[in-house]
């Protein structure tokens, strides 16, 4: 079963990859499994998106030995 995200009222993309995936890095993964929604700025509430399973990208900010 898919793991999915209800939004609330002013939920942004960046805001909900953040929550849910850990970092707004994986927004484009969640907007690609939420398609139809790709033209939603801020969310109205009670939006059902499905979350995507993603592959962890290492932190852009840490040093290149520790990625």
């Amino acid at each position: 079963m898919p793991k999915t995200y209800t939004t609330i009222s002013g939920d942004k993309f960046d805001w909900i990859a953040k929550k849910t995936l850990g970092s707004e890095m994986y927004m484009d993964e969640l907007i690609e499994a939420n398609i139809k929604y790709r033209h939603i700025y801020f969310f109205p509430a009670n939006i059902v998106l499905t979350i995507p399973e993603v592959e962890k990208k290492p932190s852009p900010t840490l040093p290149p030995w520790k990625r």
